[in-house]
């Protein structure tokens, strides 16, 4: 008898042992000190009991590969488990192994196809590997939830990206009927109206996106162009200079707002923007240079219009327009009458069927009628 109480005692002893030691482990682990919690859980006797939480713990301190390998062995003890196979398989898609995520969600959806979340899931994993059953999977979750905010986004943009707008609308309006704040579908929205040159519609649903203190690079870049599109320049502008906080250096968009601002009859500005946008490139920049030009014949800035005009020949010697642009300004520049008619020669002989032989002529005759009348006051 005092044996069998002696047993009992003992055993009684090393269960609260043990449960000590996994509440140590545990303790550590909600404390935030995984390291230390993982080095109790491997001393814990029991360890099939024990590896979910290993797994857990070097998810948190980062070390994915003992996660995933932790997260099998228990698996492998606790085969119908599926909340532990859920979080296996999103650490497997978290970790870009796609295929072996599907497969673990497409058990998940074999074990409980009531689930939306396991179709959403298995829809991003699949998306992942380019399999087009991906859209059956977002479409599924919606028809188990037609409020999973998740599903209805990645449906509509799955829709959007292949052309199927209408489709995309659809489903951007389900969601947004349940969630009207929902910043991805609001995106989604404007990005449909802007694809189909909607541009009034797409600034709406842009700004709606910037109320909801929503900022981004392309967000500004698009509200600005649909603004230049339905002839808002200012709002235009407003946001093109909110780009540029982006991406202060952006050629193509510092470029835009030197456009934008000659639109208004802002030349300075117009100029500032453009030129910063050429000497950051170094591509072919005769249209650049030739647009430079115009603005600063527009200021009656002729000396530094040559110059750019120049740059746009050097960048493309047979460009008829840019010899065009720099004979007609130099016209408006030099004085002397036979000077200016000469220019318009030579580009005759250098372009004899250019498309601005017809204002070349114009300007000739009107050359040689301005100096008649001049030879004609001297006469007198």
């Amino acid at each position: 008898m005092f044996r069998l109480t002696l047993l009992s005692l003992l055993i009684l002893f090393k269960i609260e042992a043990q449960t000590s030691d996994l509440n140590k482990a545990d303790s550590l682990y909600i404390n935030g000190n995984y390291s230390k919690a993982i080095e109790n859980y491997k001393a814990y006797k029991e360890q099939s009991e024990v590896l979910d939480k290993i797994a857990k713990a070097y998810v948190a301190i980062g070390n994915y590969d003992e996660a995933l390998k932790n997260y099998k062995a228990s698996i492998d003890v606790n085969p119908e488990d599926a909340l532990l196979k859920y979080e296996y398989a999103k650490l497997l898609h978290k970790t870009k192994k796609y295929n072996e995520a599907a497969v673990v969600f497409n058990e998940l959806v074999y074990l409980n196809h009531k689930n939306p979340n396991y179709h959403y899931e298995l829809g991003l994993a699949l998306e992942r590997i380019n399999d087009s059953t991906a859209a059956n999977r977002f479409y599924n979750a919606i028809e188990l939830d037609a409020t999973h905010q998740k599903a209805i986004y990645s449906l509509a943009k799955l829709y959007l990206k292949k052309g199927k707008n209408t489709l995309a609308d659809k489903y951007i309006d389900i969601g947004l009927s349940s969630y009207e704040n929902n910043k991805g579908l609001i995106n989604l929205k404007a990005q449909n109206f802007y694809l189909r040159k909607q541009y009034e519609k797409a600034a709406v649903w842009f700004e709606k996106l910037i109320a909801l203190n929503e900022s981004s690079q392309f967000i500004h870049e698009k509200l600005s162009h649909s603004y230049a599109k339905i002839l808002e320049y200012e709002k235009a502008i407003e946001q093109g200079l909110e780009a540029l906080k982006y991406e202060p250096n952006n050629t193509s968009n510092l470029y835009v707002l030197g456009q934008l601002y000659e639109r208004i009859n802002d030349f300075e500005n117009a100029e500032k923007y453009i030129t910063e946008s050429l000497e950051l490139q170094d591509v072919s920049l005769e249209e650049g240079y030739k647009n430079l030009g115009m603005v600063l014949n527009r200021q009656k800035k002729h000396k530094e219009a040559i110059a750019a005009f120049r740059k746009a020949i050097h960048e493309n010697p047979n460009s008829d327009s840019a010899h065009f642009y720099l004979v007609y300004t130099k016209d408006r520049y030099y004085e002397d009458i036979d000077t200016r008619m000469a220019l318009y020669e030579g580009f005759k002989e250098k372009f004899p069927k250019s498309t601005y032989l017809n204002m070349v002529n114009f300007r000739m005759k009107a050359l040689k009628k301005e100096k008649f009348m001049k030879n004609e006051l001297k006469g007198d």
